[in-house]
């Protein structure tokens, strides 16, 4: 996979989503852009990605109502809203929303670009371990810390799959899109199954739920 920061832009000013997605690409992200509401939801569940930029006033979601979604659905990515409704109430009502930040427009290029590189620095401190039903995934040492157990070393690959699912605990994931996340080149949907039978030897059946005729989530600890 690339080292370049992924980013999801959502921005229905057709010029600006073009401008911030060249100016974006020449700063090192690798950036997917979308012009609504539905398509930024879509992009937000099925994909990963290091930090998101929102527009409030799209069309077919609004902004504030696709944020809560995202959140609901436990994804955590952090988000800067970017939105020309920037008075005080409409900054707390983004912020309580699920927004990390919120910058009004028209904006200062590179105040943005200072803003979400701090985005990134802030979650990076904070995203090193992610919740697993009873316990924690360390991504730093590539370990699964459960209950009162041992840690219990990760394969790269085992890691990245069980990260897929604790960083969007609500999300059921297809096998081709967890082939998509984790299995680039990898071929065949049977890949996606053999790594979930290798983590559940390892840390329990209950660490990943199947989804029948879905596909497979992060398990509930039941």
């Amino acid at each position: 996979m690339s080292d370049s920061p992924h980013l999801l832009l959502v921005e229905d000013d057709r010029q600006l989503l073009a401008m911030l997605d060249a100016l974006l690409t020449e700063e090192g992200y690798h950036v997917d852009t979308a012009a609504d509401g539905q398509q930024g939801l879509h992009l937000a569940l099925t994909r990963s990605y290091d930090v998101v930029v929102l527009d409030r006033g799209l069309p077919a979601i609004e902004g504030l109502d696709l944020l809560t979604r995202l959140r609901l659905r436990g994804v955590v990515t952090p988000t800067l809203v970017l939105s020309a409704l920037a008075n005080p109430a409409d900054r707390v009502a983004g912020l309580d929303a699920g927004a990390e930040d919120y910058l009004g427009k028209p904006f200062d290029l590179d105040e943005l670009l200072a803003r979400l590189r701090a985005l990134r620095r802030r979650h990076l401190d904070t995203a090193r371990s992610l919740p697993l039903p009873g316990g924690r995934l360390e991504l730093d040492t590539r370990s699964a810390v459960l209950g009162d157990r041992e840690p219990v070393r990760l394969s790269t690959r085992e890691c990245d799959l069980l990260a897929a699912f604790a960083t969007r605990p609500g999300t059921v994931f297809t096998r081709r899109q967890l082939l998509a996340l984790v299995f680039d080149d990898a071929e065949s949907d049977a890949a996606v199954d053999t790594y979930v039978h290798y983590l559940r030897r390892k840390l329990g059946r209950a660490v990943i739920d199947t989804v029948r005729g879905r596909g497979y989530q992060l398990g509930r600890g039941r």
